[in-house]
C-alpha cells in the first residue's frame, strides 16, 4: 500500500470512529467511554470551558447539556477526514427544557450551531476542540449577549462604512 493509500485508509478509519461517536449521543449512550479516552481533552470556546477527562466531559458538558436541551436531533452538514484528524459542522435542534445560562426552560425550539475537530488515537478520541455558538443559542432565547453592538449590523447596506481610499502609491 502506498502512503497516499495508507494515509485515505487511516482518514477513513478516523471518520468511522466519529461517526459512531456521533450516533451514540444522538442515541443518548452513556457509554462514551467506547468513543473517547478516559483522559481526553475537550476544548470549549468561551461559555462552554475546557473539560479535561471523560468524568469531566460527561459532568460538566454532556449531561448539562441533555438537562437544557431534550428532543435533541443532530444534524451534521459535513464531515472532513485527514489522517488521525477529523471534522465537522453542523448544528443540534433542541427543545429548551431546562435552565440555560440562567434563563428558565421556554419550551422554545432552538437551533445548536457547531464545529467540532477530533484527533483520534487507537481507535479512540484524544483531543477535542469545539466551537458551540452559544451567543447565537441565547438570542433565541431572547437575551443579545452583545447588546446590540454585534457586528451583524455591518452586513445591512445602510450601515456599511465607506471603503477607505486606495492608496495613490
Amino acid at each position: 500500500m502506498s502512503e497516499a493509500e495508507a494515509h485515505l485508509a487511516r482518514s477513513r478509519e478516523t471518520l468511522a470512529v466519529i461517526q459512531r461517536m456521533e450516533a451514540a449521543l444522538a442515541a443518548n449512550s452513556n457509554r462514551m467511554d467506547e468513543h473517547f479516552h478516559a483522559d481526553f481533552t475537550w476544548r470549549g470556546n468561551a461559555g462552554c470551558g475546557v473539560k479535561n477527562g471523560l468524568a469531566a466531559f460527561r459532568r460538566n458538558w454532556q449531561l448539562p447539556l441533555r438537562a437544557a436541551f431534550t428532543q435533541r436531533i443532530y444534524k451534521t452538514e459535513k464531515f472532513l477526514a485527514d489522517g488521525d484528524w477529523a471534522s465537522c459542522f453542523g448544528q443540534i435542534e433542541a427543545t429548551h427544557s431546562g435552565a440555560f445560562m440562567g434563563i428558565p426552560p421556554t419550551g422554545r425550539r432552538v437551533i445548536i450551531p457547531y464545529m467540532d475537530f477530533w484527533r483520534v488515537e487507537d481507535g479512540r478520541i484524544a483531543d477535542n476542540p469545539v466551537f458551540v455558538d452559544f451567543a447565537a443559542v441565547l438570542a433565541q432565547l431572547g437575551r443579545d449577549v452583545f447588546a446590540g453592538e454585534g457586528w451583524e449590523a455591518f452586513d445591512r447596506a445602510e450601515r456599511i462604512p465607506p471603503a477607505p481610499p486606495e492608496n495613490p502609491l
